[in-house]
């Protein structure tokens, strides 16, 4: 699929993943969200890219509002050059695996819907971070 019909998806996603993308500068780009199955791959239309941006943006946002501690090391790597954030984000997730591993979880429909369907929803800015967070 070619990029440019996702481009109004990506600026939704741009706008509703404020929350998100604070998550994802972490890579910290959470529970509530149901993983798609084995079997079946992601839905690559344009809408199906839009469901999963949807609930995977609920779903980090409800995480890091349970979770103050996370949010606040999120929004302070969010503000620092790239290489102070990684190091706080590496700091806070090695010394928070559980927290670490229930938010991949929730971010893993994105993440595999971006790697399988060749699309980015994420902010340019702040896909390199969610990356890192999801290949770590």
């Amino acid at each position: 699929m070619r990029s440019g019909e996702f481009s109004a998806a990506r600026r939704t996603a741009g706008i509703r993943l404020g929350g998100l993308a604070a998550a994802a500068i972490g890579g910290i780009a959470l529970a509530g969200i149901a993983a798609p199955s084995a079997l079946a791959g992601p839905d690559c239309s344009p809408a199906g890219v839009q469901s999963t941006t949807d609930s995977v943006t609920t779903a980090a946002q409800q995480y890091l509002s349970n979770h103050p501690d996370a949010n606040r090391v999120l929004l302070t790597a969010a503000l620092q050059p790239r290489d102070q954030a990684e190091a706080t984000v590496r700091g806070y997730t090695g010394s928070h695996p559980q927290e670490t591993s229930e938010f991949k979880q929730i971010l893993n429909p994105l993440y595999q819907t971006q790697q399988v369907c060749s699309v980015s929803v994420l902010p340019a800015n702040v896909s390199w971070a969610f990356n890192l967070f999801m290949n770590s």
